[in-house]
Order: C-alpha cells, then sequence, then structure tokens
C-alpha cells in the first residue's frame, strides 16, 4: 500500500481504539450511552454521504430504510433466528437494500427538488404503515439481546465503534475505486461521466441500494442499544433532520459523519443544561447546511481543501514535484501504437449528419472522414455547429439524421456511455473534474481500464501534470484541462474529440500543446479531432481541417490551402480581404 493511502486507515484505527479507550475507562454510564448514540448516528449519516455527499441525490428517507433494518432485527429476535445480533443486523442491512434499489429508480430520471418529494414521499408511507403497528416484541416486551462479548454498555459502544470504523474503511477503499470514484463524478456532472464510460442509472440505483443497506445496519444498532423501539425513531422528521446534519459536515467522510453523530447525541443535551428549547437544536443544524450548500462546500470539504491547497503549494516548491509547464515526454510509452490506428477503416466515418432544434438547422448533411492516425482540426466561428457535432458523435444528441461509423461499425442507437466504451471519447469547453477526486483517480476514471502505476506515471509526466495523490480541487484550472487530454488518451480509444483544449492558456503553453496533442496518434492510436479557435495551434497539430459556417462544411483539407480560402476567411472576418489567410 502506498504511503499517501495509509493516513487515513492509520487515523481511523487510531481514533478508534483512543475512543474506545477513553469511553470504557473514564467516563460515567450516562455518557457513555450518549457516545453510543453519537457512533450509531455517525453510521446512519455514512448512508446520507453516500447517497447524497458522494453521488449528489437527495435523499430525505434515510431513517426509513434505518426503521426497515431495525424492524427486521427485531422480528429476527422474537421468532428465534440463528445467529445472534452482528448476523441480524447484516440482514437487516440487506432486507433494507431492494427498498433503496425501489427508491432509487426514480432518480433515473428525476433529479434536485423532484427526487426529493419522491423520497420524502416514501418516508411518510413509511412513517404511517409503522405508525399503525408495534415493533416485533414490544408489546411481549422482549428486548433484543447484545451479543456475549458486548452485553455491557461500554463493550457495546465498542462494538459499535468496530462497525464504524469498518464501514468508514470500506467506504474509503470504495472511494479509490472507479465505481466510487464515478460516483463523485456524477456528482459534479452526469453527462462528462457518461463521456467516460459509466452508466449512470447503474452507478445511482447501487448508491440507493449502498447507502439503504448503511442505514439498515444503523437501524441495527440501534435496536441492539435500546432492545426495543417506537416508531417515533424513525418518523419522517428523524430524516429531514439526518440531511440536514449530513449537508452540513459533509458525511461522505467518516470524520464529517463522526462529528455529525457528536452533535446529534450531545447538542440536545448542551441545550438541556442550558434550559433552552430543543428545537433550537434543528434551527442551528438548519443554518449550518444552508451555509454549507451557499458556499459550495460541507465543513469536512471546505478543511480538506484547505489542507490539500497547502500540501500543493509544499510539493510545487520541490523542485521534483513542480509541473507548472508540459515537460518534455519520453521516447516511447509502452503499448505504442503507430499511425494506422486500430483498423484499416477510416477511425470516423460521419456521412450527412443533420440536426434540427425545432425549426433551426444547427447541422445540415455534413461530411467528415477522419483517417486513423490523423489529427483533423474542426474550426468555425461561433454558433457555426462544432459542439453540435460534437455531441451527436458522442451520444449527447439523441435524434439525428445520417450516419456515423466508427471503424466501419455504426454508433446509431448507442448511449453516450456505450459510444465511450467501443472508443469515442471527448473533452469540454469548460472543464468538469470532479474536485474531490486525486489526479491518479481521475486519470484512472476516464481511462475505463486498469492502469500500472507506470503508465500512469508516464502519461502525467508527458503532459506535466501534477503528482498522482494530488488533489483536483488544489490545481488550477489550466493544469485541469491537460489532464481532461490524460484522461481521453489514457483510454486508448479509436477517436477522440478535443474541444477547446487550449483555452485560457498563453500562446508558449499552446504551442506546446499543439505538439503534445500532434502525438497522440503515434503514441496511443488515436485519432484526433481537434475543435480550436487558436488557429497557430491548429496549423501547428493538424494535417487536415474542416470548416463550419451555420452547420455547413465551407472548406475542408491542408491547413495551408483551406485557411486562405475566400469562404474561410469571409466566414470568420465577415468579408473577404485579399492578401490575408485567418
Amino acid at each position: 500500500m502506498k504511503r499517501a493511502n495509509i493516513g487515513p486507515f492509520a487515523g481511523i484505527l487510531g481514533g478508534s481504539l483512543a475512543a474506545i479507550a477513553i469511553v470504557a475507562g473514564l467516563l460515567p454510564n450516562y455518557w457513555v450511552f450518549l457516545c453510543t448514540t453519537a457512533v450509531i448516528s455517525a453510521v446512519t449519516l455514512q448512508s446520507v454521504g453516500v447517497v447524497t455527499g458522494r453521488t449528489g441525490m437527495i435523499s430525505l428517507c434515510q431513517m426509513s430504510f434505518a426503521g426497515i433494518g431495525a424492524w427486521t432485527v427485531a422480528w429476527l429476535n422474537v421468532h428465534g433466528a440463528p445467529g445472534s445480533l452482528p448476523l441480524w443486523i447484516l440482514i437487516g442491512g440487506l432486507v433494507a437494500v431492494p427498498f433503496g434499489v425501489t427508491i432509487g429508480l426514480p432518480a433515473l430520471r428525476l433529479r434536485g427538488i423532484n427526487l426529493a418529494v419522491v423520497t420524502l414521499g416514501f418516508a411518510a408511507a413509511f412513517d404511517n404503515v409503522l405508525g399503525a403497528m408495534t415493533f416485533p416484541g414490544q408489546a411481549q416486551f422482549k428486548f433484543v439481546p447484545r451479543p456475549l462479548l458486548f452485553s455491557g454498555d461500554r463493550a457495546y459502544f465498542a462494538f459499535c465503534v468496530i462497525v464504524f470504523a469498518l464501514i468508514a474503511l470500506a467506504l474509503y477503499l470504495l472511494s479509490r475505486s472507479r465505481f466510487g470514484a464515478a460516483w463523485m463524478a456524477i456528482r459534479h456532472s452526469e453527462r462528462a461521466t457518461a463521456a467516460h464510460g459509466v452508466s449512470i442509472p447503474r452507478s445511482k440505483v447501487s448508491a440507493f441500494a449502498l447507502s439503504a443497506f448503511i442505514a439498515g445496519i444503523g437501524g441495527g444498532l440501534l435496536a441492539g442499544q435500546l432492545g426495543t423501539l417506537v416508531s417515533g425513531s424513525f418518523d419522517i422528521m428523524q430524516s429531514l433532520a439526518l440531511f440536514v446534519l449530513g449537508t452540513m459536515v459533509g458525511a461522505q467522510h467518516g470524520d464529517g459523519a463522526l462529528l455529525g453523530g457528536i452533535l446529534t447525541a450531545f447538542f440536545p443535551e448542551l441545550l438541556r443544561r442550558l434550559h433552552l428549547p430543543q428545537d433550537l437544536g434543528n434551527i442551528a443544524f438548519a443554518v449550518g447546511a444552508i451555509q454549507a450548500l451557499s458556499m459550495g462546500a460541507s465543513s469536512s470539504e471546505a478543511l480538506r481543501t484547505l489542507l490539500w491547497r497547502r500540501r500543493a503549494r509544499r510539493l510545487r516548491r520541490q523542485p521534483s514535484s513542480a509541473r507548472t509547464a508540459i515537460a518534455p515526454g519520453p521516447a516511447a510509452m509502452p503499448g505504442t501504437i503507430f499511425p494506422g490506428g486500430h483498423g484499416p477503416a477510416p477511425a470516423l466515418d460521419i456521412a450527412g449528419l443533420t440536426v434540427r432544434y425545432g425549426s433551426v438547422v444547427a447541422l445540415d448533411r455534413v461530411d467528415l472522414k477522419v483517417a486513423a492516425g490523423a489529427v483533423v482540426g474542426l474550426i468555425g466561428p461561433n454558433g457555426a455547429g462544432k459542439s453540435t457535432l460534437i455531441d451527436a458523435v458522442t451520444g449527447f444528441v439523441n435524434r439525428y439524421d445520417g450516419a456515423l461509423m466508427l471503424e466501419g461499425c455504426g454508433l446509431d442507437g448507442l448511449a453516450a456511455h456505450r459510444r465511450a466504451l467501443v472508443g469515442v471519447r471527448r473533452t469540454w469547453q469548460q472543464t468538469r473534474i470532479a474536485p474531490d477526486l486525486t489526479v491518479g483517480g481521475y486519470v484512472r476514471l476516464a481511462a475505463g481500464r486498469r492502469l500500472s502505476g507506470g503508465e500512469l506515471a508516464q502519461i502525467l509526466d508527458w503532459l506535466g501534470c501534477p503528482d498522482p495523490e494530488e488533489r483536483i480541487a488544489a490545481i488550477d484550472v489550466g493544469t485541469r484541462r491537460l489532464l481532461d487530454i490524460a484522461g481521453v488518451v489514457a483510454a486508448r480509444p479509436r477517436a477522440i474529440f478535443l474541444d477547446e483544449p487550449a483555452a485560457g492558456q498563453s500562446h508558449e503553453e499552446s504551442m506546446r500543446l499543439a505538439l503534445r496533442i500532434a502525438e497522440i496518434p503515434a503514441r496511443f492510436g488515436s485519432a484526433v479531432v481537434l475543435v480550436e479557435h487558436d488557429i497557430d495551434l491548429v496549423r501547428r497539430a493538424c494535417s487536415q481541417v474542416t470548416v463550419l459556417d451555420f452547420g455547413q462544411v465551407i472548406a475542408s483539407g491542408p491547413p495551408d490551402r483551406v485557411l486562405g480560402e475566400e469562404a474561410v476567411i469571409k466566414a470568420y472576418l465577415g468579408a473577404a480581404q485579399e492578401g490575408l489567410t485567418v
């Protein structure tokens, strides 16, 4: 395990052991009870962190999932099911999963306030059902027994801490994987995530399923703490309070969830001792959540960003780690694919592409052939249809006429993420990288395949990108644009669309970038379509140029000839002027 990855493990393990030692050895029984409540709340808050903090979806029914887990544990206890509380808690979490999937299905088409209404409706329905019945064992006073080794209050606190730590570590490991990185990318931009070959529906439903599982475990822990439960422990207001608190503290991080759990347990106690109304707690949490939403970052995220930026500045002061410009690339990268591409057919063949938005014709019978191993410039004035062409080819415009062929295979009917998987990748005019990811995590997400440490390092060095462990939030916008390119070339696709990759860069930086773009076919075997307003960059990087104006191709051929044509000069300058070139 890399040294950079050990910190969270050591912090969680050390913090858990310290908490167990302090609470078990120093605090009186009442405070042990409050500490146990805090840890159980932190477990349930981690479910909010998965669905809201990591994936960006609003769920107002997490305590309903916890109620399902608690009800299952109580039912297993009443019916004398084999095993003991640890097994029953896991079963309770699994029973909550189908409900999470069911609630997650509307998230495929709904988002924001509309999704919030759906989840709130489920919480209200569950509240009514739970209010009309009693928890199993409640009428018979049959309490849920604790595990033999954790039967005492202090020992049960240790058990809850162990469960919290295991979940926190599992979620940390998941965040380091492509699957977990996809969740954070979806939160930032669904379109950009789909362009990396990620199935948005599968990711959303899986996030709801996992969040329901974790919430169900939290409910089972609560059943073990209290022995018997009432419906009020899981009513709709509890779900709302949980969402507000999770938003304020940043429950997607283990320390944020733990802070939220501490506030849940101890803030009401503080108000009670000060003889203040308990409702002040919800008001304070609501104000904190509003502040987090207005800042665009929770308390834990703001602290992390500050620490990441300090670390980044420290790394950049070290000559070996400073990569502020595009550095010379290696002579050849492992697995180099030289011009000729993936097959004998043109890498990309666009025939008669027409896109209409009502009565507006954005593209009118556009033809474009991109040879394997070629870098083709696609230029034109603003509004010419360049972005529409990219959207149509990469699957973000569903209605068009014409034929799109990738090395002889049709793309029609394929969703955006499917087109990315078969070999069509793109960047965006404005960078859409999730700031929570690391540099290496983003490139691995975009690559969609296993990258060795050496290959990742070579790609980053080739473009002059920061260290793989550096956070996106700590690097500047210009460097993020280079990371966009690093991500798409790491996938080694058949065709790449680079949408204004040099925006915001100086002329010198653009010229260095042009050399790197020209090398892409030889190094990665990908044909490139470069959309740019920087004509000098286009001249230097491209072997062919196609010019669009009002959705039509007005010129195509070698750069020197095309850029001097009268129609092209007129499109850019408004009138042809003798002796001028674009």
